[in-house]
């Protein structure tokens, strides 16, 4: 009887696992995906696509992978794996040149693991978090370990991320935004294994989603309207109300009078 106490529990746990997924995160690992296959998973919310690594390395899955991935109807973002070894600047470039902010639906991952990180220069990481978010129009959400959280994120300054927790023996105890359960996922479309996550329960994909609307300002809007001929810009005149004159009192004399006067 307990045996099969045990057996039924852990029935209803996995398949908890399974009803609770929101989401995956595939890379060039994953083979070619299909994407069709994958979409009728109803409850896969999401899917982050690995797009670039350090200041070189792109995957050379990523361009499919976004492309039919939201083809098939699913949200998509991209992430950069950190390296140590390169400058901010460098691995800014190298993301921003494989990723299309318009073609993103929610924010962008800055995935920090510890075997990429001989050392975790965090000037180099707020440097990259800046560039990625003007660039995107939101602050990425972090990717890393509960262990580097905990030593390196759990303060004031980054309260106000998204952060993407790895786990997989059991829910984080830190404050985390998605969770990734498990990397044994199994998915139809796809060959192997695949990273299942879900949302904190205080959450949900509305939270991550990205605006990729024209965020010009209503001045330059107005500006760019303007009639221009020249050099001159012309704008609309607004016409104003004329005083109203009022008669006067006095009374010309005639020339003949007024003459006689200066005379005398």
């Amino acid at each position: 009887m307990i045996r099969m106490a045990r057996y039924f529990f852990l029935l209803i746990m996995l398949s908890g696992a399974t009803y609770a997924q929101k989401g995956i995160d595939v890379s060039r690992f994953q083979d070619s995906i299909d994407w069709k296959k994958v979409a009728k998973n109803s409850n896969l919310e999401f899917v982050y696509v690995k797009a670039s690594e350090g200041a070189s390395i792109r995957d050379q899955m990523y361009t499919y992978n976004v492309k039919k991935a939201r083809e098939a109807g699913l949200l998509v973002g991209s992430y950069h794996v950190y390296s140590s070894r390169t400058t901010a600047y460098q691995q800014f470039a190298n993301f921003k040149k494989a990723v299309g902010k318009t073609k993103q639906d929610i924010i962008p991952v800055l995935d920090i693991e510890a075997v990429h990180c001989h050392k975790l220069y965090m000037e180099r990481v707020d440097k990259l978090l800046e560039l990625m978010e003007k660039e995107y129009g939101a602050k990425p959400m972090i990717y890393t370990s509960e262990k580097l959280y905990t030593t390196h994120f759990n303060v004031k300054k980054y309260k106000p991320y998204h952060f993407f927790i790895a786990n997989y023996k059991r829910e984080p105890a830190v404050a985390y935004t998605i969770w990734q359960y498990t990397q044994h996922g199994k998915q139809k479309g796809i060959a192997g294994f695949v990273d299942f996550s879900r949302f904190n329960k205080k959450y949900d994909v509305e939270d991550i989603k990205i605006s990729t609307k024209d965020t010009t300002s209503a001045q330059q809007v107005s500006k760019a309207t303007e009639k221009k001929i020249g050099t001159k810009t012309v704008k609309k005149q607004v016409p104003q109300k004329q005083p109203v004159k009022k008669k006067s009192a006095y009374k010309p004399q005639s020339v003949t009078t007024a003459s006689k006067q200066r005379r005398k």
